[in-house]
């Protein structure tokens, strides 16, 4: 009973399109008789020709519809370009991009109250601490040490110093001859 059963049994995997199908069934299905495996030889002859047909026609078919895309002028970047807007119109008019960006845009929003009002408080408090007695104290000392450094500069120190005469001496002199020439020590 055990021989019954692994002759009624089919091989699990198929043979790939372009496998050798006849040799691949002869091999795997012993128990089929001769009548049974020529009616298999001749649906696999059909279903093949069928194939080979479809893909015949297929061929067909695109090069056709290339010869019409060709003719009214869609290139392959024309059709990319409908595929991108179509799916961006997509994407803006979904459910979670609208929800999305009403929410960035009340994040926005907040934000820029939020640092207006931080802007604003900055301000107000900048304000206030100019306005106390220390630092109008400071800022006092400040303006009396400024004019104790730079003193003004009268008319009559202007034409002093445009009536000075160049001295005759050069303040700077210059070496004759520099320690090293032509790559020798001196």
């Amino acid at each position: 009973m055990e021989d019954a059963d692994q002759g009624a049994q089919r091989p699990e995997s198929l043979a790939e399109v372009g496998e050798d199908a006849v040799t691949t069934v002869g091999q795997s299905a012993p128990a089929l008789t001769e009548q049974e495996k020529e009616e298999l030889r001749e649906e696999l002859a059909k279903v093949e020709d069928e194939i080979l047909t479809l893909s015949q026609v297929l061929a067909a078919k695109e090069k056709q519809v290339a010869e019409m895309k060709r003719k009214l002028g869609i290139t392959s970047l024309n059709e990319l370009k409908q595929n991108l807007t179509k799916g961006w119109q997509e994407v803006t008019t979904s459910a979670a991009y609208k929800k999305t960006s009403e929410t960035l845009s009340q994040a926005g929003q907040k934000a820029t109250a939020a640092f207006s009002s931080v802007g604003s408080a900055i301000s107000r408090k900048l304000e206030d601490v100019r306005n106390t007695p220390t630092f109008k104290s400071f800022e006092e000392k400040v303006d009396t040490l400024k004019t104790k450094i730079s003193p003004t500069v009268s008319q009559g120190d202007l034409e002093e110093e445009g009536n000075a005469t160049p001295t005759s001496d050069p303040v700077v002199t210059q070496p004759e001859a520099s320690p090293i020439q032509d790559g020798q020590l001196h």
